[in-house]
């Protein structure tokens, strides 16, 4: 059994380890496809109840500057927020719900499939790193949908209408808004295969944790026998350690990631400010323009914030897809008698 645990050594020094691509995440997501739906739905209404405010508050500035009655206008207002605010919350539930449904369906495939294996993937295998997959490996999932990849979807439609409507109000502004959102946008791209990598190590070594843990309670009595307690304490805290330590990894790489939607939020309203300022007291738009456009500015920059969190999520998600799947492709035992039986 000592040489088959060499693969395993094999794998914890490689950088990338089990992959797994976006199209088998797939299947899992997809799963409750009218939910789905319906919970975009209620994102594009969402979206379109935020893209309506900014609108208002123009008008309402405009009424506001020319002594005119507010009326009506208020009360949409105020409508519009409320509206926003209860599709916001049903779509959180709704989302969690689904994921929910998503670490349930894959803890039943795994656990088909590992129970079918043939026994010699059990010797060559730690029954502590399978039940971690199973447990741990499979929460992972549920960040796909409660932290933002289905509401990205209507945060399109908001980013899309955010930058139409700055468009129509000065494309100026928009330019110098889309530069600063650009450069944020491939300092994402670029630092989000450093988290699935961190991700698939931090799985890895809570799985070497659950491995040795179950190994010592399996064999406690022979532990008990040696006088080795105090080293397997040892050994588990090491492995403890290890798996705190790529936490940690996992930690500094998002870190580096979800501030950058904040920074790009305050460069952008720093430049529209000053820039904008100028322009009004140019004549080129009027107070209620800029005042729309920074509330535009702040859409448009919410959607990336979802966007970044759903990167972040997704190659969470992978990394740990990528160690279920390793095992969920394995050939099981009646596949094995199967083809045994045909050749016969």
């Amino acid at each position: 059994r000592a040489r088959s645990r060499n693969p395993f050594a094999r794998r914890d020094a490689a950088d990338d380890g089990p992959r797994a691509r976006f199209s088998e995440l797939l299947p899992y997501i997809l799963e409750q496809r009218g939910l789905m739906a319906f919970v975009v739905l209620l994102s594009v209404l969402g979206a379109a109840a935020s893209l309506g405010q900014p609108l208002l508050v123009q008008r309402v500035v405009g009424v506001v500057q020319e002594g005119g009655q507010l009326g009506v206008l208020v009360w949409a207002l105020v409508g519009l927020v409320v509206v926003s605010g209860v599709l916001s919350g049903y779509q959180h539930y709704l989302l969690q719900r689904m994921g929910e449904g998503i670490v349930l369906s894959s803890r039943r495939t795994l656990v088909r499939r590992i129970l079918r294996l043939p026994i010699s993937e059990f010797d060559t295998r730690r029954t502590g790193d399978l039940v971690s997959r199973v447990g741990s490996d499979t929460t992972l999932l549920r960040a796909v949908l409660t932290q933002g990849l289905v509401e990205a979807i209507g945060g399109a439609v908001t980013f899309l209408g955010a930058i139409i409507a700055m468009l129509i109000i000065d494309p100026v502004l928009l330019s110098l808004t889309v530069l600063v959102v650009a450069v944020s946008v491939v300092a994402v791209v670029g630092l989000s295969g450093r988290i699935r990598v961190a991700s698939q190590r931090a799985q890895r070594k809570v799985g070497d944790l659950a491995a040795s843990v179950e190994r010592a309670i399996g064999a406690i009595r022979t532990v008990r026998a040696s006088n080795a307690t105090d080293r397997e304490i040892r050994t588990i805290e090491a492995d403890a350690e290890g798996a705190w330590e790529m936490g940690i990894k996992v930690a500094k790489a998002s870190a580096v990631v979800v501030p950058i939607a904040g920074i790009a939020l305050q460069a952008s309203f720093l430049v529209v400010v000053g820039v904008g300022g100028f322009r009004v007291a140019s004549g080129a738009i009027t107070v209620g323009d800029l005042v729309a456009f920074i509330l535009f500015l702040f859409l448009m920059i919410m959607p990336l914030g979802q966007a970044f969190g759903a990167v972040t999520a997704v190659n969470q998600a992978l990394g740990a897809l990528g160690r279920i799947q390793e095992i969920v492709k394995l050939p099981v035992e009646t596949d094995g008698d199967a083809e045994l039986a045909g050749r016969l």
